[in-house]
């Protein structure tokens, strides 16, 4: 154990960690044990300083016992830690081992079971709001959100055209494909939609779960102030995912080559990733928490994908990366599976770490932000709207420059088509009232080209001088089926 103490004190505070200094202040004490049992176990060491200095527990025996009392009094359901002393480099040290509780949710007995929940988010402690709650009680019974029936609504609340038709030929969506896709369930005897159903393919989905959709916003620079462009998406969820890449690739745009990019398929950020960033927001939210829908952000440098619901009990950032994986909406990650928008459960974020190094980005981040995961995705080369603006425009000019230019080579030609003319002549024709420098321009040009020549070819500078067209002009004219 006192290797294993040495180790955690090379560590930060997390959260699976915690130091203490002494026992004078119990009531966050209490807290951290709460949070540790709601949400993935962890340990809490007494007699250390913030600074990691050890400073020991005086007299160790009694504080052990007063530890174990405050644990007793202050926490409902009743929670029974480990509590070991070990001595290192003379001090001797409290360690207090919390288990993922399978009683959760445990609570301040002084706050109630309403207001006294913490989970553990980072090095902090929050307290639980009544959906989050309700999410520590049925993950313990072993029941998804979106399996849950909704009875006030029948089959004819849910859209099975729009289902039937991604489904396509693969499943005939009758009665029995329903029942085993979990989108219709019994309750009381009758048949009702689930709510992954709803939310799914519902008619109404919005009005039954209002922050079921996805706000995309494009903004300028790094950080989350001027936004330059944004949209909501209100679609079906396997049809949202396309809906937002196609967003991200609108914005995608890389230097001079954004045509070429395009068509050779090559773009300035690693789609595969953001993909599976989108299905993962998308199939692990929770659903039940109101105010805040899944938020896709596009940043000069990164690009953030955030869903709101902590990580599920149990689940630490390291479990996950290494491919460990629990499901919080089994019948919206069926349905998903069934529509290979998901090609194995549980690979998706790992992947997404490996598919990253392969390209050489900096490391992604997977991190819980108030009641919400953030996946930041870092860009190998910044993206900057003012400089893609600029480049368009440049573009647009261009292109409008050659139209002038050509649009003016074509008249001068005609012009000449019938005789030859001086410059003043061909201004004239033209409409112009004095050589313009479209003309000044135009006229070496078409020359040097080969499609206009002089009258007068050895003494360009005479006053006689007059073009008109080479063989090759009147080829070009001939062919195009313009004349005078």
């Amino acid at each position: 154990m006192s290797f294993i103490l040495e180790t955690l004190l090379q560590q930060n505070e997390g959260k699976t960690l915690e130091f203490k200094r002494d026992l004078s202040s119990p009531k966050p004490l209490l807290k951290t044990l709460v949070a540790f049992a709601n949400t993935a176990g962890g340990r809490l060491v007494i007699g250390v300083t913030d600074d990691h200095q050890l400073v020991g527990v005086d007299d160790p025996l009694t504080e052990e016992e007063r530890i174990c009392n405050l644990i007793s009094d202050g926490i409902s359901p009743r929670l029974v830690p480990n509590v070991e002393m070990i001595t290192l480099e003379g001090k001797t040290l409290l360690v207090i081992e919390v288990y993922l509780s399978n009683s959760r949710p445990h609570w301040l007995k002084a706050q109630g079971a309403e207001l006294g929940v913490y989970v553990r988010l980072g090095s902090t402690n929050r307290q639980a709001d009544r959906e989050l709650i309700a999410e520590l009680q049925r993950s313990v019974e072993g029941i998804a959100y979106d399996e849950m029936p909704m009875p006030e609504l029948s089959v004819d609340e849910l859209d099975l055209t729009i289902a039937q038709t991604l489904f396509g030929h693969t499943r005939l969506l009758d009665e029995q494909a329903l029942l085993t896709l979990r989108l219709l369930t019994d309750y009381q005897g009758r048949r009702v939609p689930t709510k992954g159903a709803v939310l799914l393919f519902g008619k109404r989905r919005t009005f039954h779960f209002p922050d079921a959709w996805i706000q995309c916003g494009r903004f300028f620079g790094t950080e989350k102030i001027d936004i330059f462009d944004h949209i909501d998406i209100n679609a079906p969820l396997p049809t949202a995912v396309d809906e937002v890449m196609l967003f991200l690739k609108k914005h995608a745009f890389r230097g001079a080559d954004m045509s070429e990019v395009r068509r050779k398929d090559v773009w300035s950020i690693p789609l595969g990733i953001l993909r599976e960033a989108v299905i993962n927001a998308i199939v692990h939210a929770d659903y039940s928490q109101r105010g805040s829908p899944i938020r896709v952000v596009f940043l000069d440098d990164r690009i953030e994908i955030e869903n709101p619901g902590l990580f599920l009990p149990g689940l630490t950032l390291e479990d996950i990366k290494q491919g460990t994986s629990k499901i919080r909406n089994t019948v919206i990650v069926r349905v998903f599976r069934e529509l290979n928008l998901i090609e194995q459960w549980g690979t998706g974020v790992r992947r997404i770490f490996t598919e990253a190094q392969a390209l050489g980005l900096p490391e992604p981040q997977l991190i819980e932000v108030g009641m919400r995961v953030r996946f930041i995705i870092p860009l190998l080369e910044p993206i900057s709207i003012r400089s893609v603006q600029k480049l368009v425009n440049e573009q647009v000019e261009a292109q409008v420059e050659a139209q002038v230019e050509a649009q003016v080579d074509i008249d001068i030609l005609i012009a000449c088509a019938g005789r030859p003319l001086s410059s003043a002549e061909i201004s004239s024709v033209l409409g112009h009232k004095q050589l313009s420098g479209n003309l000044r321009q135009a006229l070496p040009r078409l020359r040097k080209v080969g499609l206009l020549e002089y009258t007068i070819p050895d003494k360009p500078n005479s006053r006689l001088q007059k073009y008109r067209l080479s063989s090759k002009g009147r080829e070009l004219i001939s062919r195009s089926g313009r004349k005078d």
